[in-house]
């Protein structure tokens, strides 16, 4: 049975499609460079709220800003407070300083009022001129027929806007083409995903970071597609044939919380240098919007049926949010987990809140160890990370 039992055995091991993507890592800016040279449009966001169809159907290429390592906060804290969150901080630091090649790239940027800081360093950076910087205004109280009557009037109002920047027209065919891809990428990323339903998992947590990180900045998403389904497509394979990783004993831990990329991946990295494994993340980037697809037979109008997708994405800005609830209590059950950590970036007030009601829904109703982590971008409270985590999963009984 090939079954490794440590990650140093696991990178031997690990199935060869897995090393695309370490392409990735130094192609990507290179490969988007060539194709903004050939005329290609390029439309930058940091957020999934932003409809990303709006961008390839005006045949443009849509590509997620950077905005998780330390480096540049330092540069970011001439202008912004020191105690607000690090991805806003991050985020606002690469691009004044040009060490973000995607933000140089982009043509324009489009911003989302999801919390107040990143309006905020929407505005700075819409004074200080560096790029043509579009903020759309996000309802967030979701059930409410006026929410989705505003988020509709959005969508609009921002395809008006491309149309007129670029000298575009954005069809409802191109639209709905467009809804066909990102629902293939959908589809793909549930499908690797869901791998980790098994036990032992097949997939570890720092792989998944890398592939769902790398691949939001990747040029042709019919690539990106096909990179995602060789995986799955191979360690369905592996997993037939007696591969895992680590054993039926290996605690199995699911993620969820604020955005974690490659540069802020400490938390996942320690859980798994600790002995445990992430089987499955519930955060932006991992499940909490993969099963948000659209019918592709209905025929109403493609701008409603986007509103309407992108305002079910559980983020804990919506108020209320028990939609993050319950999908949280659906993977509990389905990846089969054993304890659950949520990560909070200092700062985010809203992620730091409602880590009171996923406390309550795992402890109280799920009966399973819980653990909320508060931290920032550096590396100065790794070795007190350790010892919760090492002590949470200590708490754990197979």
């Amino acid at each position: 049975m090939i079954n490794p039992s440590t990650l140093e055995e696991y990178t031997q091991l690990r199935p060869t499609s897995l090393e695309a993507f370490e392409m990735l890592r130094r192609d990507n800016a290179s490969i988007l460079l060539r194709e903004k040279e050939k005329g290609k449009r390029i439309i930058g966001a940091y957020c999934t709220y932003f409809p990303r169809e709006l961008a390839q159907a005006m045949g443009a290429i849509y590509v997620g800003l950077c905005g998780t390592i330390d480096a540049p906060i330092a540069a970011a804290e001439k202008d912004l407070p020191r105690n607000l969150c690090p991805l806003i901080k991050s985020s606002y630091g690469l691009a004044i300083t040009d060490r973000c090649p995607y933000f140089v790239m982009a043509d324009m940027i489009i911003g989302e009022t999801t919390c107040d800081g990143k309006k905020k360093m929407f505005e700075l950076l819409s004074e200080k001129g560096l790029k043509n910087i579009y903020v759309m205004h996000l309802p967030q109280v979701p059930d409410e027929p006026s929410s989705l009557a505003l988020w509709i009037s959005e969508l609009r109002r921002l395809r008006t806007y491309l149309e007129s920047t670029f000298g575009v027209t954005i069809t409802d065919e191109s639209l709905r083409e467009a809804i066909h891809l990102t629902n293939e990428e959908a589809r793909a990323r549930q499908a690797m995903f869901d791998l980790n339903k098994r036990k032992p998992a097949v997939l570890s947590g720092m792989d998944m970071v890398n592939i769902t990180f790398l691949t939001g900045f990747q040029a042709d998403r019919q690539e990106s597609i096909r990179m995602v389904d060789a995986v799955t497509a191979e360690l369905t394979e592996k997993a037939n044939n007696g591969y895992a990783v680590g054993t039926l004993l290996t605690k199995r831990i699911l993620l969820t919380g604020t955005p974690v990329g490659i540069g802020n991946e400490k938390v996942v990295k320690l859980v798994e240098e600790a002995g445990a494994l992430i089987v499955a993340k519930e955060t932006c980037g991992g499940y909490k919007t993969v099963g948000l697809r659209i019918d592709e037979n209905d025929p109403r109008d493609p701008i409603v049926l986007l509103a309407e997708k992108y305002l079910k994405i559980p983020c804990s800005v919506m108020s209320p949010n028990g939609d993050r609830l319950g999908l949280l209590e659906r993977m509990v059950k389905d990846f089969q987990v054993d304890g659950v950590i949520d990560l909070t970036w200092q700062a985010c007030h809203t992620y730091n809140v409602e880590s009171y009601a996923v406390a309550k829904l795992v402890e109280e109703k799920l009966r399973l160890p819980f653990l909320h982590l508060e931290t920032d971008y550096s590396q100065s409270d790794t070795e007190t990370l350790r010892v919760r985590i090492e002590a949470f999963l200590e708490t754990i009984n197979n």
